[in-house]
């Protein structure tokens, strides 16, 4: 998944489950103040993310989401860590 796939997935699970508007979700788009998300919306979207993209979340992280922005990165982060983690496991010598 690019960056795009990742904002498009991330904004249809906005627009799925919380009901918000396709044309309120940009990048910059504050989850609390734009998209009016409550601490609940925000445990769900952790759920989402350890479920639907398979992601470890860690809390200190998580305290720095703000924008959509930072929920594309912090998934591309976790997914990039993933993936490097994956690879140096299977590479023998």
């Amino acid at each position: 998944m690019d960056k795009n796939d990742i904002f498009l997935f991330v904004k249809k699970y906005f627009v799925d489950t919380f009901e918000i508007p396709e044309k309120k979700i940009d990048l910059q788009s504050s989850l609390f103040d734009d998209l009016e998300l409550d601490s609940i919306d925000a445990l769900d979207m952790v759920g989402m993310l350890e479920a639907e993209m398979n992601i470890e979340t860690n809390e200190k992280e998580l305290k720095t989401i703000i924008t959509v922005q930072d929920v594309v990165d912090y998934i591309i982060r976790k997914t990039s860590n993933q993936n490097n983690t994956n690879l140096n496991s299977q590479v023998t010598v």
